[in-house]
């Protein structure tokens, strides 16, 4: 028996009633282009950059990067088939049958929330604040844990975790709740429910792990 919608799960579907294979296209392409930019920004915060760039330094510099945008969309699609399946494990441990599908559309769709810390860090960089140097960019994560504490006297194992806790992975997990709910028409504490019992519970395990091997 199909449950009743709510004005949520109502007014979600309508919100994404467009194609999904424009979306992905124009995900990557933020994506892409904003972390062009920063990587330019980065390569002009290095002392004497135009010297080095005229000796071929920066070499190995480009072709990683290259390589880089070449996996962005790859990288991607893996974190949202990855996302959805943790999801409907963990929603059918909870005796919940969810379309696996549906679980992979929202996981792209809710991806958009990370452009925006990609975004603010050009922005903040590019138009406020002048970097001293190239690690003044990369230790940068706005609205995190790290942006609280003082670089110099934490650990660098620390550094991916801290960064990683912030209010846009929160944000991340509501709207991962949302769509569960407008997919199994369940309260939205239910759906928060599980995705805070499958995919956040996995990635504290991941930031866990992260801690235990670095070295």
């Amino acid at each position: 028996m199909s449950l009743p919608s709510t004005k949520l799960s109502q007014r979600t579907e309508e919100i994404i009633n467009f194609d999904k294979r424009l979306f992905f296209i124009l995900l990557v392409f933020l994506f892409l282009v904003i972390r062009y930019l920063t990587d330019e920004l980065i390569l002009q915060s290095i002392p004497g950059h135009k010297e080095l760039q005229r000796e071929g330094a920066f070499s190995y510099f480009y072709l990683f990067n290259t390589l880089n945008y070449l996996w962005t969309p790859f990288s991607l699609l893996w974190k949202f088939t990855l996302t959805a399946f943790v999801i409907w494990v963990g929603a059918f441990m909870g005796g919940y049958k969810l379309s696996f599908r549906e679980l992979w559309k929202f996981a792209m769709i809710a991806e958009i929330v990370f452009v925006f810390p990609e975004l603010i860090r050009l922005l903040w960089f590019l138009v406020l604040v002048q970097p001293e140097n190239f690690l003044a960019i990369q230790n940068f994560y706005p609205l995190s844990l790290f942006s609280l504490v003082n670089v110099e006297q934490v650990d660098p194992r620390f550094h991916y975790p801290l960064g990683a806790l912030n209010l846009f992975e929160v944000i991340y997990w509501v709207l991962l709740a949302i769509g569960i709910h407008t997919i199994s028409r369940r309260p939205f504490s239910t759906s928060m429910m599980i995705v805070l019992c499958s995919y956040t519970l996995c990635f504290f395990l991941w930031l866990g792990f992260y801690l235990v091997v670095y070295k």
